[in-house]
């Protein structure tokens, strides 16, 4: 640990891998943390191996390469370099350092990361295979190493923070971490009510034509957000969709897939089941700029993940009054209540399921129902990420009073 005097004027380092958001929800949330921390009068630091100077406050410490990724001694040895040239009360860690105050791991325990992304291909032979070359991969395996490092330090070691209840269970179950060790605070997103009608109405008059439909076709639309279709489960999502679009539904349902995934692959899934004319109920828009236009033109989320520690955009999509789907190996299932708020699929694999899910938000009344559930338990209140920062420097304090003692 690194021994500061406490005072009134706190100051916080936050280490992270790669300062880019756009690499993904997990770098989002930490610079939307970190300023939500700042906002409430905290002074905080970001400490990062590469990224990219365009952030206040932002320390890149091995250079602006954005080629390749930094080893984990490599860059554990420039954090110490900066740390006895810098003051800070507070090491807040995203990544397993043992020197680190807080450990805080936004994708979870890599040994969760590792069984879940194995289960995704869903092929026994391959999910096999994929565990038993799981170590192949270096840096995963430093990580990894580092990780159950920290977990079996004593009471000395780090806190950990957990961004869910699944998060928790994981270090529980893989590392036989005590109760004392770890402590919840759940996920949050920065809540952005602003909406470009004109950027919406567009993409929605985009969508109709592409789909060859009309506003009388009375069209539900589900949105898929994601970056690595694989592991959140898009394969079986369109096949659930094959199953919607046999049933006699109340309103015919239709699929929006958005983000950097293959769409290619995805799109020759949806053309090889085109018997049941799945692939006239699908559009592929890529990666957009701004969930938010895409959220106010959908009805409901729906995201059958094999594994994430807490999705953003469910908890955008709660924010925003729409009803989700998801699975219980995302950990936003902390956030609303299955039945009300939206459905928890059971397994990511269960087609069937899924396609209930889905039919079921075809009706109307069923929409309504759970949108008025978000509004009346104010939902957006519990997934902002001033509560997140509320509770962490609550945290700090206490760290910094119990070093004082």
């Amino acid at each position: 640990m690194i021994n500061f005097i406490f005072d009134e004027e706190m100051k916080v380092a936050i280490i992270i891998e790669r300062a880019d958001i756009n690499l993904g929800g997990a770098e989002r949330s930490v610079f939307e943390m970190a300023e939500a921390i700042s906002k409430i009068g905290i002074e905080v630091d970001i400490l990062a191996a590469k990224g990219y100077r365009d952030t206040k406050n932002l320390h890149l410490l091995c250079g602006d390469n954005q080629s390749k990724r930094t080893g984990y001694f490599t860059f554990a040895k420039a954090i110490k370099r900066h740390l006895s040239e810098n003051r800070y009360d507070l090491i807040h860690s995203v990544l397993p350092f043992t020197f680190a105050d807080i450990y805080q791991p936004r994708g979870g325990t890599y040994a969760e990361t590792i069984l879940r992304n194995a289960e995704s291909f869903q092929n026994k032979f391959v999910v096999s295979y994929k565990k038993l070359t799981a170590f192949t991969n270096f840096h995963r395996s430093v990580l990894l190493h580092a990780e159950r490092r920290l977990c079996r330090a004593d009471k000395s070691g780090p806190l950990i923070i957990a961004i869910s209840k699944y998060v928790a269970e994981q270090f529980k179950r893989h590392y036989s971490v005590g109760d004392d060790r770890i402590l919840i605070v759940p996920n949050g997103i920065k809540i952005r009510t602003e909406i470009d009608s004109d950027k919406a109405g567009k993409l929605r008059t985009q969508i109709f034509a592409q789909l060859e439909i009309n506003e009388s076709d009375n069209p539900v639309f589900f949105l898929f957000a994601a970056n690595n279709f694989r592991l959140k489960g898009l394969d079986v999502l369109i096949r659930a969709m094959r199953l919607v679009t046999n049933l006699r539904t109340p309103r015919p349902g239709y699929l929006i897939v958005v983000g950097n995934g293959d769409m290619r692959k995805y799109q020759r899934v949806a053309n090889e089941i085109d018997s049941y004319n799945v692939n006239k109920r699908i559009i592929f828009l890529g990666p957009v700029t701004h969930i938010q236009s895409v959220l106010s033109i959908s009805d409901v989320v729906v995201l059958p993940t094999f594994y994430d520690p807490c999705s953003r955009v469910i908890l955008e999509a709660l924010a925003a009054g729409k009803p989700v789907i998801t699975t219980r190996f995302n950990g936003a299932t902390d956030f609303f209540v299955d039945d009300r708020h939206g459905k928890v699929i059971d397994s990511p694999e269960d087609v069937t399921a899924l396609a209930d899910a889905i039919n079921y938000f075809t009706n109307t009344d069923n929409i309504q129902k759970a949108s008025n559930a978000i509004a009346v338990d104010n939902l957006k209140d519990k997934i902002s990420i001033n509560r997140v920062a509320e509770q962490l420097i609550s945290i700090y304090k206490t760290i910094l009073e119990k070093r004082r003692q």
